[in-house]
C-alpha cells in the first residue's frame, strides 16, 4: 500500500436522541452562531424545533442562511460569508446534507478571511484558516459530516469542482437517524447509491497489499445491497437507516483511503455533466459509473478486480466463466441494483442529449487528462459519455 498520515478531527455524535450534545458543542465556540439550511424541509419535520431549542437553551444568537442548493452555488457560499463577517459568527451549524455541509465548508474559508473562495475551490489559494463548524445530519449520502471535502458549483460559469482542505473538517457532527425518516424515497436511493460510489471510487485503486481496505470496501458494499431495499420498503425502520447513516460515513471519512485512495474519475465526470445541466448528483453517477466500469474492462485494467467485486458483493458464480465475463455480469447487476432502487440509466432520462456532450468533455479535461486507475483522455470520456446516453 502507499504510505499515508492520517489524522480526522471530527467528534461524531451517533445515535437516537444525540441532539442533546448541540447545546453544549455550540456554547464552546461562542455566542453567535450562523445556521445554514436548505429548502425548508427542516421546518415541517420538526428538526428546525429542536435546533432552535438546543441553541437557545445555551443563550445563542442564531443568524439564518436558509436556500442552499442541492448542487451548492457560489452565489450562495458569498451571501453566507458575508451573514457571517456581518454578524461576527463564531460557529457555523449545517443543519441538512452533503450539499448543505459542504456550502458551509466554503462559507468558513470565506468569512475568517478575505480569500476568494471560488480560488480556493479551483485550488488557485489556499486559505490559512476558517471558522468552526458543526453539523447535524439529516441525509445520509456524502460523508461531508465527517471528512474535509466541498463539491461547489460556480453556475455563471457553468463549472463544479470539488476542494479539500484539513480546515473545514466538522469539529463535530450529531448523526440521529431518526432525522432521516422522512427523507423521500429518490433522495434515500441517490444517498445508497453516492455512499456506494465512494466505496467503488476507492476500489478502483493501483495500490498492492491492501487486503485490509479491500475487504473493507467490500463489506461496506455488501451491507448496502442487502439493506438499501429493507429501507426503501420500510423507510421508517430506525435499524435499516442507523445501517445506512453509518455506512455513508464510513464510506468517505477517510478510513478506507488510508494507504490506497482510489481514481475518483467518475465523479469528476459528473461534476461536469451536473455543472452544465444541474442534474442530482447521484443520479449522474448512477448513470455514468456502470460505463466507466466497462471502460476498464474493455481497456483491460479493471478485469480482475471488477470480477472480484462481482463475486464478493453480488455472488456471481465463476465457475464456467471467464474473469472478463463475470466482471461483465457484475456490472450488470450494480446497475439492476441501482435501477431497482430507483435510479436512470440514461441521460436521456435528464433530457440530456448528444448535442451537450462536447461541452460536457471539455469541463471534465480542463486540467487535462485524469484518473489514476483508468486514464480518462478525450477519447475515453467521449466513449463513456456517449454509452450513458
Amino acid at each position: 500500500m502507499k504510505e499515508f498520515t492520517f489524522q480526522n478531527t471530527t467528534r461524531l455524535h451517533f445515535g437516537k436522541g444525540m441532539i442533546a450534545n448541540l447545546g453544549k458543542e455550540a456554547k464552546s465556540f461562542g455566542d453567535n452562531v450562523l445556521l445554514v439550511y436548505g429548502g425548508g424541509s427542516i421546518k415541517k419535520n420538526g428538526i428546525y424545533d429542536e435546533v432552535l431549542s438546543e441553541l437557545k437553551g445555551q443563550n445563542i444568537k442564531v443568524t439564518e442562511l436558509s436556500g442552499v442548493e442541492p448542487n451548492p452555488r457560489l452565489s450562495t457560499v458569498n451571501k453566507g460569508v458575508q451573514l457571517a463577517k456581518e454578524n461576527n459568527i463564531d460557529l457555523l451549524l449545517a443543519v441538512g446534507g452533503g450539499s448543505v455541509i459542504d456550502c458551509t465548508k466554503a462559507i468558513a474559508v470565506g468569512a475568517a478571511s478575505d480569500v476568494d473562495v471560488w480560488d480556493v475551490v479551483t485550488k488557485k489559494a489556499k486559505p490559512d484558516k476558517a471558522l468552526p463548524l458543526g453539523t447535524v445530519l439529516t441525509l445520509a449520502a456524502t460523508g461531508s459530516e465527517m471528512n474535509a471535502n466541498s463539491v461547489i458549483t460556480n453556475w455563471e460559469k457553468n463549472e463544479k469542482h470539488g476542494w479539500a482542505h484539513p480546515l473545514v473538517y466538522p469539529s463535530f457532527s450529531i448523526l440521529d437517524p431518526v432525522y432521516t425518516y422522512s427523507v423521500p424515497a429518490d433522495q434515500t436511493a441517490f444517498g445508497i447509491i453516492d455512499m456506494m460510489s465512494h466505496v467503488i471510487e476507492t476500489y478502483f485503486h493501483v495500490e498492492t497489499n491492501t487486503p485490509v481496505q479491500d475487504q473493507l470496501a467490500e463489506s461496506l458494499l455488501r451491507v448496502c445491497v442487502e439493506t438499501g431495499p429493507k429501507l426503501m420498503a420500510e423507510p421508517e425502520n430506525y435499524e435499516y437507516r442507523e445501517t445506512i447513516m453509518y455506512c455513508g460515513t464510513m464510506a468517505l471519512n477517510g478510513v478506507l483511503q488510508m494507504g490506497a485512495r482510489g481514481d475518483w474519475g467518475t465523479h469528476n465526470l459528473e461534476h461536469a455533466v451536473s455543472a452544465v445541466h444541474d442534474i442530482p448528483h447521484a443520479g449522474g453517477l448512477a448513470v455514468l459509473f456502470p460505463n466507466w466500469l466497462k471502460q476498464t474492462v474493455e481497456k483491460e485494467v479493471g478485469i480482475t478486480r471488477m470480477s472480484r467485486l462481482a463475486e464478493q458483493v453480488f455472488n456471481v458464480d465463476k465457475s464456467n466463466k471467464s474473469e472478463r465475463e463475470a466482471a461483465l455480469e457484475g456490472i450488470d447487476k450494480l446497475q439492476e441494483f441501482w435501477v431497482n432502487l430507483g435510479a436512470p440509466s440514461r441521460l436521456k432520462d435528464y433530457n440530456i442529449g448528444e448535442d451537450s456532450l462536447g461541452t460536457i468533455a471539455d469541463k471534465a479535461l480542463v486540467n487535462g487528462s485524469y484518473g489514476s486507475f483508468l486514464t480518462q483522455d478525450r477519447e475515453v470520456v467521449e466513449k463513456i459519455l456517449r454509452d450513458s446516453l
